[in-house]
């Protein structure tokens, strides 16, 4: 599977050299780190790993530092983009899993659920979040995924750049454009350092609701994005 790995990283010095090397050891090479602006050792720690490298000159979030792992996948040739996190909760088994769904069931996108992790924040978030899109999706903020060269098109889309975060919005995007949206069992585990930049604090799980509320509720205006097949 001709397939490159995407890992966005905001001042991940603790965690990222651990992420790259279990990845080298397994042979899964095609590695791509998309540095969103951190202010501590994340780049040189990649620079040092040998992993490729885009830097980016301010800081996007982690959708904006994926959506540039996927541009360049696209404009390298690649036909599979699998993103993961940057703070080894993703382990490697999982990728083995998200490329065995996408060969069997033929969708143009494949999230790795871990449902155990959920938090009573993010409860209350994917039970809203459930009723109002109808998604049937059961992890919906999982960043562990492998994306298709037809899905990874919309998602390099400017339409795409809109979006502020990386699960609700890329799905509803996906869904509205035709894509079909798998979900597998993989194994997680707890951050290796730092904490949730969404689910921390009630507040910050309020506002994303409410900017996330408004996407959906804005869903309706988004023209649908054709690909070639």
């Amino acid at each position: 599977m001709n397939s490159l790995i995407v890992i966005p990283a905001l001042n991940e010095e603790l965690s990222i050299q651990s992420v790259i090397e279990k990845l080298e050891h397994e042979n899964l090479n095609n590695i791509l780190v998309v540095n969103d602006f951190s202010t501590d050792r994340t780049a040189e720690i990649v620079t040092q790993s040998g992993a490729n490298l885009i830097n980016l000159p301010l800081q996007l979030g982690a959708w904006g530092a994926t959506q540039t792992g996927i541009r360049y996948a696209i404009k390298n040739g690649y036909d599979y983009v699998i993103t993961m996190d940057a703070d080894g909760q993703h382990l490697n088994d999982g990728i083995k899993a998200l490329k065995k769904q996408i060969a069997d069931t033929q969708a143009n996108v494949v999230i790795g659920t871990f449902t155990q992790r959920l938090s009573r924040p993010k409860r209350v978030a994917w039970w809203f979040f459930k009723a109002i899109t109808q998604l049937k999706i059961e992890d919906l903020t999982s960043g562990f995924r492998i994306y298709d060269r037809n899905a990874m098109k919309i998602l390099s889309s400017s339409a795409a750049s809109l979006l502020d975060y990386q699960d609700v919005g890329v799905l509803l995007l996906l869904t509205k454009s035709g894509m079909k949206i798998s979900e597998t069992e993989v194994p997680m585990t707890t951050r290796k350092n730092g904490k949730s930049k969404i689910f921390y604090s009630w507040w910050m799980v309020l506002k994303y609701m409410v900017q996330t509320t408004m996407l959906c509720i804005a869903k309706t205006g988004v023209n649908k994005i054709k690909t070639n097949k």
